[in-house]
Parts: structure tokens; C-alpha cells; sequence
């Protein structure tokens, strides 16, 4: 199986470079799974129901969440209905909308989809450890079992806690890859068991930014400790950024991985395979 990941989403940029190019990069990479981090896709700030009907229709097969699954309010009573958008499963019981799920995939084939959130220096959620082991623990994965393969999204702040994440799961995921930092790692890399991982898969944003943000109004905040201008997205051109991974059909497991960036500030970066 062959799985695209791009990472969080930032503003009308981000959102304009992915609608507009996920259609041929889907064609040209030839994937059979397309998962999208959009919690920052609406202003910077959560994800509006229009916006998920369009990634959707751009040719994304899930999208994720993070810490600002909820900044757009409309999004409360939209998520139950829509099994193809999750947020992080360690919301405590009782959150609207789901922490997994499974998708379709050319073939015949499943893909488990699953997003958790961190807890250093972020929310104090449930333990996201104990919530994937909860849902891998219903499913089985390759040829034979219940998905073929398994993408954990896991949202959070510290590089430990998404390294941890990810050996935790060894040989249990396709792939652990991070989001939330915006700022694409250089070790994507197959871990020990076959599970392909990336520190973080960056943003698709305007990347000259502060992590997406105009650069003015974000950087004064660390000059002057007092309420100031409100932080907007910036709009230049927007750099598409992820991570591209190829699977083994008998196991579910990582055969190779390689980042994707295109478009923008940054350095493009295409999987040969």
C-alpha cells in the first residue's frame, strides 16, 4: 500500500496549496491511502465544515485533528457525522466525534486510521499510550487480518513523546509520524519492527512565518509581554510538506519512506519510489 501523509494545514494558503495540488501529487505518487492534518486549516484555528467537504473532494481519504479540533464551534455538531474526519482519541469519554477509523482503500483493502494527542507541555488528556493500545488491540494487521495497514497521527508537542509513541508500536503501525510542531524533521527513517516514522511531517503553509503565522504580530510576542495584535496566517506561497511511505502487502509493515515537500520556501523533496 502506498500512504500519503501531509501535515497540519495552516490558513487559506495551506488550504488552497492543498485542494488545488493533492489531486495530481495523489495521481503522480500513485497512493492508495491520502491522510491530512487539518486542525489549523480554518485561520489557523480549527476546521470548518466546508473545509473538510473540500479536502475530502481533493482526494483525502481521512483528516486529522489536534489541539484545536474545537476552535470552530460548527464542528461540535458536524464530527459525529462524518467518520472520515478524527480528532485525538484521548479526549475524555463523552467528546463528540471519534479518536479512530477505518477507511476504504483500493483493492479490497482497510486502513486504520488513528490520531492521539500529547500531554507534555499541551491539554491534559487521557494517556494516548493506553487509548492506541485500546483500538490496535481490535484490530489485526497484513493480508490475512481485520486492516492492512495502520497510520497513528500523533499530535503533540515534545520529540519524546512522539519518538515513545512510536516504538511503543513498533511492528503494530505502518507508520507513527507527528504533527503540531509545523517544522518538518529530517529523520524519517523505518524503526527496528517495520514501522515507518517522521518526528513531524511539517506544515502545508506559508513558510515564511512564525510556524504559519504572520512573522510581526508572533515574534513581538516574545518582545513584550502584553496583549497585542491578533495572530492571522500568513498568506504567501504555501509549501505542501509530509511524508510518503510504502507498505508490504503480506505484513501491513514499512518497505521504504521519504519526505514530501513541494511548492514554497522550501527544498523540494519527492519519493523516488
Amino acid at each position: 500500500m502506498r500512504i500519503l501523509f501531509l501535515g497540519d494545514v495552516v490558513g487559506r494558503a495551506g488550504r488552497d496549496a492543498v485542494t488545488t495540488e493533492l489531486p495530481g501529487l495523489r495521481a503522480r505518487l500513485r497512493a492508495d491511502l491520502v491522510v491530512v492534518n487539518v486542525e489549523n486549516a480554518s485561520h489557523g484555528f480549527g476546521v470548518a465544515p466546508d473545509m473538510v467537504r473540500a479536502f475530502l473532494a481533493a482526494g483525502a481519504d481521512a483528516l486529522t485533528l489536534g489541539n484545536h479540533s474545537w476552535d470552530r464551534k460548527e464542528i461540535i455538531g458536524y464530527i459525529d457525522g462524518e467518520p472520515r474526519l478524527v480528532r485525538p482519541l484521548n479526549y475524555p469519554p463523552g467528546t463528540p466525534g471519534r479518536g479512530a477509523t477505518v477507511v476504504e482503500v483500493p483493492g479490497g483493502r482497510k486502513a486504520l486510521v488513528i490520531n492521539a494527542m500529547g500531554r507534555l507541555f499541551m491539554e491534559p488528556l487521557d494517556d494516548p499510550f493506553r487509548g492506541v493500545q485500546a483500538v490496535l488491540a481490535q484490530h489485526s494487521l497484513g493480508a490475512g487480518g481485520s486492516v492492512q495497514a495502520v497510520l497513528i497521527d500523533m499530535h503533540a508537542e515534545a520529540t519524546s513523546e512522539k519518538m515513545s509513541m512510536a516504538h511503543s508500536f513498533d511492528g503494530r503501525a505502518s507508520l507513527v509520524v507527528g504533527t503540531h510542531t509545523h517544522v518538518p524533521s529530517a529523520d524519517h527513517r523505518i524503526l527496528e519492527n517495520g514501522t515507518a516514522y517522521m518526528t513531524d511531517a511539517g506544515m502545508c503553509g506559508d513558510y515564511d512565518s512564525v510556524i504559519g503565522m504572520q512573522k510581526g504580530a508572533a515574534a513581538l510576542r516574545f518582545w513584550k509581554k502584553v496583549p497585542g495584535e491578533k495572530l492571522a496566517p500568513a498568506e504567501g506561497p504555501a509549501s505542501i510538506s509530509g511524508v510518503f511511505v510504502e507498505t508490504d502487502d503480506a505484513t501491513g509493515l514499512a518497505l521504504r519512506v521519504a519526505p514530501v515537500r513541494m511548492g514554497g520556501q522550501l527544498a523540494p523533496a519527492m519519493p523516488e519510489f
